[in-house]
């Protein structure tokens, strides 16, 4: 790839990036109320996202007898800190640091 094409290309990307960012806050300024279907997607789009991570992360791990403790640690521990906490991204990062540990220390 040249330089200009390497230009072009990083440009078209801060380009496609920024309208991602700002055109919501275009489309639906303060004051404004969103329609009902947004508001919609905004309450249940998260738990699909969510759902979604949980399946695809868990896609490939096997549950037998001698496989998937770590996992199931995990989750357990990611279960209990957010029904104790309530804060997802302590939620995620202590679940992922635990399960790091257990897959590269103890199993």
């Amino acid at each position: 790839m040249t330089a200009m094409q390497s230009v072009i290309t990083i440009s078209i990307v801060v380009l496609g990036t920024m309208l991602t960012r700002f055109l919501p806050f275009l489309i639906f300024p303060d004051g404004k109320t969103p329609p009902p279907y947004i508001r919609y997607l905004g309450t249940v789009l998260p738990y699909a996202v969510i759902g979604l991570l949980v399946v695809y992360c868990l896609k490939d791990a096997v549950f037998a007898p001698s496989h998937g403790l770590p996992e199931l640690i995990a989750i357990a521990f990611i279960v209990f800190l957010h029904k104790w906490r309530k804060n997802t991204l302590l939620s995620i990062g202590a679940g992922t640091v635990l399960y790091m540990i257990l897959v590269q220390h103890v199993f």
